[in-house]
């Protein structure tokens, strides 16, 4: 799950400064209440997060502002809430009774609470009533001064509240659909990772673990769903009150509420609970494949965690309108349409395998995460990551044929591009503000994650570690937990020193280069911190070194503790030796890229690998890590492009998807640097990437084939996209006249759900402002589709032409009623180099109406994809000027990380533009047959 958007307030109250003196500014009184107003949180990260103040009887309220974390001084039981959202308005009325456990001396209740109107007639502890009832803004933070010093033990803690619906995709928020022709608001929370306090007054932590008995008032025909099943309603006239049953232990980010019109579909296992999938009314078809998924998940997790799951229902739903693609909450996850929904007619292969991933990792939360939830969001990668890494695990057990692990490489490389900038962090990092936990659901937490743990698991066995994470889910289950709580329960259970190892892995950024040298009998192996900028970094690894040597029957395992180790040729296995001397010698580090970590060969064995390429002995893997790594260090500046090119060529024959994913990939960021790096050449450059890519387009073709393999049709759209971003002219005619014939006749096969956002692609290829027909039909399209993939490859194209007018058109459209603030990301994602210039205009001229109208994930979307289509260091220097007075916490780390990567770009121009041999290389390849 990622974090949502920030709101915009729309309440008739007056707003505590956050500017305030120390003691801050005691809330002004309106109507009987008091105002909690959230700022976009303008604190700078403080250096080490300070501890929470000790108990408090004396001081003022102030004392508890700038704190990382809330005191621990008293803490909730139970939550009651009553709730009720009017739907018209936009606008909803709650209350809280919160059983609060006062555990050491104190005058002072600290909790959340943002964007809320409070009643402060309303407050009471025990019979006591508050003298002081302050906010700070900043912080999020309502500090409850009493006369005298409260009694130890539990008391409930009574509020009256209300707030509004917003349009921001965080908290208590609305949503638009259609129903019977109208457009309607449902009422959708989205808490993750702190905003349940824009809902009710709350501990808003992880660690504060409670009980939840919720109760809705809501317009009598509508569905009302919550974590628990109803427990009871009453109706009168038009509104009916319903009555959950109180929840488990839980955290607040975990409390979910939907209200709307919906119909589902049902599932009920042997165990007696239901499991349902949600949607607008007319979609619930759409939902048949997700709940098969969720279903088999479920039993798949209980065998594997050897722990049932513990909640009676399991409900998944689709909201048209949702920050991310799905949030895992306890009972009832939440969904983006796309990411639930699959409609065998209109939806394509690789969005059926996209459902199947995020219901998995939805599923797994249940487990990772919900059951057993991190302490702090220092350790989010526990849930992310293991999240990640379960889904394929599951997913591979339902469809063996997709060979999924192999496609986790895909988010293997994202973890290794991210986590080789300077910018990066630990996956176990440091929170100094809540607004800053928004920007680590990132491939750090996420992939690096996964990864990590998919080399621990082949380091210790899969047998080892699954009964290790059964007894970890026993024994922290309804608790909390931190990273190091895992690794005791490893080392406990395996017998292997796992928290030494671990710890370089998750405590320090970065990952290492394995620096590999054959010097007559012996392998020389040296390992330093790999950074795509080319410098050297100062981390050092425990690394679990793979290898094999002529063969996956010859492999040997080690662990590299130092900074270098020299291992004998005969040590490998007696065969690498008798191999050394015959043509089928080579050896592969990282076998099968289970190792979060890079490899460089000198020359001789980075010959001997290209000739075991050559001759098809390495597995899909081995071949992805390869080309990557060789990627990688090309960008580093540390191998040259033309060797990078010779490499490439050596892949022509490939027809695995996996393997020609990942190459077309690396072909669209060659000609993507080449274009500015040597511009006379890059033409060249393109028909040398497009021949590696056109045997296997043109025995694909456009059409489905019967019986074809789900990978083919995965792979068909990935080679046909690739071809017309390469500028290949028959593909992109092929498209546009397939194109012309769909526009006519929408039923057509010629142009089936997967091949679309290729013809949609080739059609923006001729668009200009003098030929613009083509992208008139397109918006068309987008208007009469009811299917949210279609309006997404639509929206990812639009600015894929270089006609600046069509470019601001485009992008001018995001601020229209009919792009959905979460469906931004698309049309920014599709900005093409050529159009690079005016994007950026566009984005400085309207920086204000963006981040003051977007969330945070959405700003960070906005920055990241259009600073990183630059390749110049005096770009870099011109983003930093323009932000420099405009940086927020919840954008600083993504800023940082895109400017690095100009900068990178940059470097590796100039590496390519020295290269003597280049030129040639591109003229022989191009000879080649």
């Amino acid at each position: 799950m990622a974090p949502s958007a920030a709101a915009v307030l729309l309440m008739l109250a007056v707003t505590a400064a956050a500017a305030a003196g120390d003691d801050g500014e005691e809330l002004s009184r309106v109507a009987g209440g008091v105002r909690f107003s959230a700022k976009n949180a303008s604190v700078k990260a403080a250096g080490a997060p300070r501890r929470a103040p000790p108990p408090a009887v004396a001081g003022s309220p102030g004392q508890f502002r700038g704190q990382v974390r809330l005191p621990r001084f008293a803490a909730p039981r139970r939550y009651e809430l009553r709730l009720r959202p009017d739907l018209v308005a936009c606008t909803f009325t709650g209350t809280a009774s919160v059983a609060v456990a006062v555990s050491a001396r104190t005058r002072f209740l600290v909790l959340n609470a943002a964007d809320l109107s409070v009643d402060r007639a309303s407050i009471r502890f025990r019979d006591l009533v508050p003298k002081e009832v302050v906010f700070f803004a900043d912080d999020e933070i309502l500090v409850l001064g009493f006369a005298t010093e409260l009694p130890l033990g539990e008391g409930v803690l009574s509020m009256k509240f209300n707030g509004t619906l917003n349009d921001q995709m965080r908290g208590f928020y609305r949503s638009k659909y259609q129903y019977k022709g109208k457009t309607m608001n449902m009422a959708v929370t989205q808490f993750e990772a702190v905003d349940a306090r824009r809902c009710f007054p709350c501990w808003d932590e992880p660690a504060f673990k409670a009980k939840f008995k919720l109760t809705l008032e809501v317009p009598s025909e509508l569905v009302a769903l919550s974590n628990m099943p109803v427990a009871d309603q009453t109706v009168a006239g038009p509104t009916k009150t319903v009555y959950y049953e109180e929840s488990p232990l839980m955290s607040t980010y975990l409390v979910a509420i939907v209200v709307g019109f919906f119909e589902y579909i049902e599932h009920v296992t042997s165990e007696g609970t239901k499991v349902r999938v949600y949607t607008q009314v007319g979609k619930s078809y759409q939902g048949k494949f997700a709940l098969q998924v969720g279903f088999k998940s479920l039993a798949f997790y209980k065998d594997y965690f050897g722990t049932p799951y513990p909640l009676p229902k399991l409900d998944m739903i689709a909201i048209p309108d949702f920050a991310t693609e799905a949030m895992e909450n306890y009972g009832l996850v939440t969904f983006r349409e796309g990411a639930l929904l699959f409609d065998e007619q209109s939806s394509s292969v690789s969005s059926k395998q996209s459902v199947a991933i995020t219901v998995a990792h939805e599923v797994a939360h249940q487990w990772f995460g919900n059951l057993v939830t991190m302490e702090w969001w220092t350790h989010l990668w526990l849930n992310e990551g293991f999240a990640t890494w379960m889904s394929h695990l599951a997913v591979d057990s339902f469809f063996p044929q997709w060979n999924i692990w192999t496609q986790l490489l895909s988010d293997t490389t994202a973890g290794l591009k991210l986590d080789s900038l300077a910018e990066s962090h630990p996956i176990e990092v440091e929170i100094h503000h809540a607004r800053e936990v928004d920007e680590i659901f990132d491939a750090i937490s996420y992939d690096k994650g996964a990864s990590v743990i998919r080399m621990l698991q082949n380091y210790l066995g899969g047998e080892h570690f699954q009964k290790a994470l059964a007894s970890y889910i026993r024994k922290y289950a309804y608790s909390n937990a931190k990273t190091d709580d895992l690794w005791a329960v490893l080392e406990e259970k395996s017998g292997e020193p796992v928290k030494n190892m671990m710890t370089t892995w998750t405590r320090q950024q970065g990952y290492p280069v394995i620096n590999v040298k054959h010097k007559g009998n012996y392998l020389e192996l040296e390992q330093a911190q790999f950074l795509s900028n080319g410098s050297s970094g100062s981390g050092m690894w425990i690394v679990p070194i793979t290898l094999g040597c002529g063969s996956y029957d010859t492999r040997k395992n080690l662990l590299l503790k130092g900074k270098s180790e020299k291992l004998h040729i005969k040590d490998i296995t007696a065969e690498c030796c008798n191999r050394e001397k015959g043509a089928n010698f080579w050896i592969k580090l990282n076998t099968n890229q289970t190792g979060f970590y890079r490899v460089k060969y000198d020359d001789k064995l980075t010959a001997a690998l290209g000739n075991a390429l050559q001759a098809k002995k390495l597995s899909l893997m081995d071949k992805i890590g390869i080309l990557e790594d060789s990627h990688a260090l090309s960008m580093a500046c540390k191998q040259t492009l033309t060797s990078l090119l010779r490499l490439l060529y050596a892949y022509r024959e490939e027809t695995d998807y996996s393997v020609l994913s990942h190459l077309t990939t690396v072909s669209l960021s060659i000609a993507k640097v080449s274009a500015d790096a040597t511009p006379g050449l890059a033409g060249n450059i393109r028909q040398v990437l497009i021949k590696l890519l056109l045997s296997r387009a043109e025995t694909l073709g456009w059409d489905p084939k019967d019986g074809e393999s789900h990978l083919d049709a995965m792979l068909r759209p990935d080679l046909l996209d690739a071809l017309v971003k390469l500028g290949h002219e028959k593909t992109i005619n092929e498209g546009v006249r397939r194109f012309r014939i769909f526009v006519h006749d929408r039923n057509t096969s010629l142009l089936p759900p997967d091949t679309r956002k290729a013809a949609y692609l080739a059609v923006m290829q001729n668009v200009s402002s003098s030929n613009r027909s083509g992208y008139d039909d397109l918006l068309k399209v987008y208007r009469r589709s009811a299917e949210a993939e279609e309006k997404e490859h639509v929206l990812g194209t639009l600015c894929s032409c270089g006609d600046k007018n069509i470019v601001l058109e485009s992008l001018n459209f995001l601020f229209s009623n009919e792009v959905r603030h979460q469906d931004a990301k698309y049309v920014i994602q599709g900005i093409s180099n050529e159009a690079r210039e005016t994007a950026w205009v566009w984005l400085k001229g309207n920086w204000d109406r963006i981040s003051n109208t977007s969330g945070d994930i959405q700003v960070s979307d906005f920055i990241r994809y259009v600073i990183t289509l630059f390749t110049s260091n005096e770009k870099a220097a011109e983003f930093s000027r323009f932000f420099a007075a405009r940086m927020k916490p919840t954008f600083e780390r993504t800023l940082k990380q895109s400017i690095e990567n100009v900068q990178i770009s940059a470097r590796w121009i100039q590496g390519i533009r020295s290269e003597p041999r280049l030129v040639q290389t591109v003229h022989e390849l191009l000879q080649r047959p």
